[in-house]
């Protein structure tokens, strides 16, 4: 087994997270081969005890298991595996549980390499044929624990049915022993077939590929077609819409799938007209419209004959050979005459109304339902003339209308990819289809507190990956722009990783520049979306053809978006951008900004207002470098000036933002009898301000108290001075745990402002505890902080403590290096002591991310030279377990590095209990790869 590892890092949370691994494995073959031998040659002795037949089973399961997704390297040895089961199957001593447990096996196989595979490996001689039709007639089809062998057995009989004779030379005497007549081979498996077609469990799914191979015989479509069509159409008139039982009815559609069209033809009517009278599309079982659907498309196709359509465009030839001796324009022009020829001749009426039912399928809710449709649009498109097919293209792009659903979008989307995969959208239709592509491509639609439309987005991918393979460049080259542009914003700019995945893999090298592009934001470099916003757009920015439009993107989608995230990070990427078109964006982009910055729209205002700060800081950036004024007109100048009037709620962090770009900015207000930073001061003394963040500490509203801790670590020392108990205690209070483990968020942040008020007043061994770290507050200090530390809320999230661990951890290591640099002997032993055991608690337990983050303040706080912590227990002791120079190459993360070394912490008496408390912890997770280290 090959294992592969590729970075691919998001960092959605905080900026210094590791970045996440993606690990993919690659197997190379069947490495189980021994054991398997073995585990199959072990089940006559394993059957009969009910544990020793699960611990069997199970095992099986884990190895098969595996190679789900390459179940091709089971190929070589099926047939050995298939051989050593049936030998118990076949064999006469073998107990009823031997056999049970031979076809659950055969069953696993089946599941892993896929029943179409596997059933052609069964046996399906003419002697097989009895003895597996006599097997299935005595088993229960109420029996549970037994449905993996009724499975396996009509999957059997599926192959031993298409022996290439006449049934009825298998029968023989028609008379039994008690001279009743006996059921023919035809009847006894028709009957069968039936029995198990209206059963709830897992076998119909095979009594449906029974029938659909049985019923396609010669000699049986000859003598029963017509019975069992009527049987079947008859149950589907008597049951409910939703019954269980239509669906699996619906499930002998196969048999127009693999039956001849002129054995079936004369029964296509008959299903059509039953299937519109009960009105199936309009159920509420998703299976149930899926699957008449499917019949429907292949009604369709029955009533058609096979052909392939003269008119549709065909880039190159499937032969190699042809496409290096033909011409291009011989490849794509059909002969006239042939072309006349094929379409001479009469569409049945029935085929209106299949079409007529699968665009409606198009717009169906459920996704598996128009994907069918889609399917059966693009099937039957092929057998029509070119004028009706052009009908159907046409009613296809009726679909996206801005009246229509997200669902009609979808399936339209669906249906175009699929009918220019087939070559049936003929280049003449690309001048329609291109603008409704590019449409769907950013379709989006807010609902609630959440938008639809990213299937849309992704269906519209795939039609222009199609669309790259069907035409030849020279069909797509008017469009070839259009398209690239908006591929590329949605491989960027798109909030939905699925959605930038697809666009970067549909985009073509035909595109301008398409290579360099395609290396830069490939699959997995468009996974991480602050690198796409911040990186990737700066680098296709770059070439002229796609700057503007990028641009014009962000400001007439992503700035008023509904996710606040996305405006932020769009405003960001209009600041990277706007060296690449400083002019655009002083003359364009920042006069239609303006206006949306004291709109009504609450989003989009949101979004201008963080913008125009960000380009107007980005242009005095540019404006240094070439020494000249990018602001352009007095009115952009004056109109920054009155953005901040009338703001409140989310307007607020988004002026001060304002506030900080405009600064940097250097921009010309400072004479101006209307002061922009009017705004912050707000005439509250500041007595006054550090009372409203304390009162917001005990607000109900989470935010509230978020946000009133992280304004209480910002403050400057100045309004911190004379107050920094009354702050500290009312921290405390928020840090306390809750008996209901509410507001974790708020502990957090909580914390977190803990150390940066203490960075911010410094330490004195004097000094105030009013004002200053001091002795008399030092001990609250690190009580709080080592409280944090042992906090293991969990709610619904998980471990949420684990984020107030965390912030504990950081927050320790600030202020003991803190205090270390300015008044070592402030740090006694009692608060040094505690904290080293409690850091190598949580070094030693089983989250790898917060393990890592112990790990390294651990080293950090015990190599710290300038300045050095004094008091750390075992010190000595601890630099031979941890060297300075091994430090930076001990990866935390890795439970196989990292807990040898912790377990080596269990021989020093000061860290034995801590240590321990984190191994048994680890122990009882449910990770193997953290659980067995640790328990070694």
């Amino acid at each position: 087994m090959a294992l592969t590892e590729t970075e691919n890092g998001y960092s959605g949370g905080d900026g210094d997270e590791n970045d996440a691994i993606v690990k993919t494995c690659v197997l190379d073959g069947f490495s189980e081969s021994a054991e398997t031998r073995a585990l199959i040659c072990s089940l006559p002795e394993a059957h009969g005890d009910e544990k020793q037949t699960e611990i069997a089973t199970q095992k099986f399961l884990l190895i098969l298991n595996r190679y789900q997704e390459q179940p091709r390297l089971l190929d070589p040895h099926l047939e050995w595996m298939l051989n050593l089961i049936l030998d118990f199957i076949r064999n006469e001593q073998s107990p009823p549980s031997l056999v049970h447990l031979g076809f659950k096996f055969l069953y696993i196989i089946s599941k892993v390499r896929g029943y179409k595979v596997f059933m052609q490996l069964l046996p399906h001689e003419v002697a097989d044929l009895q003895p597996v039709l006599d097997l299935l007639s005595r088993q229960d089809p109420n029996d549970l624990e037994t449905w993996e062998t009724r499975y396996m057995l009509l999957l059997w009989l599926s192959m031993t049915c298409l022996v290439p004779f006449d049934l009825s030379r298998l029968d023989g005497r028609m008379e039994s022993d008690s001279g009743k007549p006996r059921d023919s081979t035809m009847d006894r498996i028709l009957t069968v077939a039936k029995d198990y077609l209206v059963v709830g469990d897992t076998p119909r799914y095979a009594a449906s590929v029974l029938v659909s191979k049985f019923m396609t015989r010669p000699d049986v479509q000859q003598k029963r077609l017509g019975d069992f069509l009527d049987w079947s159409l008859g149950v589907i008139s008597q049951l409910k819409d939703d019954s269980g039982t239509n669906v699996r009815i619906l499930e002998s559609a196969k048999l127009f799938k693999h039956g001849k069209r002129d054995d079936l033809s004369p029964h296509a009517a008959a299903v059509l007209q039953c299937l519109e009278q009960r009105r199936l599309s309009d159920s509420s079982e998703a299976m149930l419209k899926k699957l008449s659907i499917k019949l429907t498309q292949r009604l369709g196709l029955t009533f058609l004959k096979p052909r392939l359509a003269a008119w549709r465009y065909q880039r190159g030839s499937r032969s190699l050979a042809a496409n290096l001796s033909m011409s291009q324009s011989a490849a794509v022009s059909p002969d006239m005459d042939t072309q006349e020829q094929e379409e001479d001749y009469d569409i049945p009426e029935q085929v209106e109304t299949v079409i007529e039912h699968l665009l409606v399928g198009l717009k169906d809710k459920e996704t598996i339902v128009r994907w069918s449709a889609a399917k059966g649009i693009g099937r039957l498109t092929g057998r029509l003339p070119k004028e009706l097919a052009d009908e159907v293209v046409g009613s296809v792009l009726d679909c996206f209308s801005f009246q229509e659903t997200d669902n009609a979008w979808h399936g339209g989307c669906l249906a175009l990819a699929e009918l220019g995969r087939r070559g049936l959208l003929l280049p003449s239709r690309l001048k329609d289809v291109v603008p409704l592509i590019i449409k769907a491509l950013i379709y989006e639609e807010k609902r609630g507190a959440c938008s639809v439309g990213s299937n849309v987005r992704d269906a519209a991918c795939y039609v222009c990956w199609s669309f790259a393979r069907a035409y030849e460049p020279k069909e797509l080259e008017p469009f070839v722009c259009e398209i690239a542009r908006a591929l590329l914003i949605t491989a960027v700019f798109d909030r939905n990783v699925n959605c930038r995945r697809a666009a970067s893999v549909s985009s073509p090298g035909t595109f301008p520049h398409g290579i360099d592009i395609l290396t830069a934001a490939d699959y997995y470099a468009v996974g991480n979306l602050n690198n796409c916003y911040l990186n990737i757009s700066v680098y296709i920015a770059g070439f002229p053809e796609y700057t503007k439009a990028m641009i014009d993107h962000l400001v007439a989608i992503k700035i008023n978006h509904w996710d606040g995230a996305i405006r932020e990070l769009a405003t960001k990427a209009l600041h990277n951008l706007t060296p690449q078109a400083p002019d655009y964006m002083a003359t364009t982009v920042l006069p239609q900004l303006l206006p949306l910055a004291v709109g009504m729209d609450r989003h989009g205002r949101h979004g201008a207002i963080l913008a125009c700060g960000e380009i107007t800081h980005a242009l005095y950036k540019v404006g240094l470098q070439t020494d000249r004024w990018m602001m352009g007109n007095t009115e952009c100048v004056e109109a920054l000036k009155g953005i901040h009037q009338n703001v409140s709620g989310l307007m607020r962090p988004a002026i001060c933002g304002l506030i900080e770009k405009l600064s940097l900015a250097k921009m010309p207000f400072k004479n101006d009898p209307q002061k922009i930073y009017v705004c912050v001061c707000v005439c509250l003394c500041v007595d006054v301000l550090v009372s409203q963040y304390i009162e917001g500490l005990q607000s109900p509203q989470m935010l509230t108290r978020c946000g009133s801790a992280l304004a209480l670590g910002c403050l400057p020392a100045f309004m911190i001075h004379g107050k920094l108990k009354q702050i500290l205690q009312a921290l405390q209070q928020v840090c306390a745990p809750t008996q209901d483990g509410k507001f974790p968020e708020a502990r957090r942040d909580a914390v977190k402002a803990v150390a940066q008020v203490c960075v911010k007043v410094g330490v004195a061994a004097h000094g105030s505890p009013d004002s200053t770290l001091c002795p008399e507050n030092i001990g609250e200090v690190y009580d709080l902080l080592l409280s944090g530390m042992n906090d293991y809320t969990t709610d619904s999230r998980g471990d949420v403590g684990a984020w107030i661990r965390e912030a504990a951890m950081s927050s320790a290591m600030d202020v003991t290096l803190l205090v270390a640099g300015s008044a070592p002997e402030i740090l006694s032993p009692d608060l040094v002591k505690p904290m080293m055991c409690c850091l190598a608690q949580q070094a030693a337990e089983k989250i790898d991310r917060y393990r890592a983050h112990a790990g390294n303040i651990f080293l950090r706080l015990l190599h710290s030279s300038e300045p050095a912590v004094p008091h750390i227990p075992h010190r000595e002791e601890l630099l031979s377990i941890f060297p300075v120079e091994s430090a930076g190459s001990l990866n935390w993360t890795a439970p196989s590095q990292a807990y040898p070394h912790i377990a080596q912490l269990l021989g020093l008496p000061e860290y034995q209990y801590h240590t321990l408390l984190g191994l048994t912890v680890s122990v009882g997770g449910v990770t193997e790869s953290t659980v067995t280290p640790a328990s070694q």
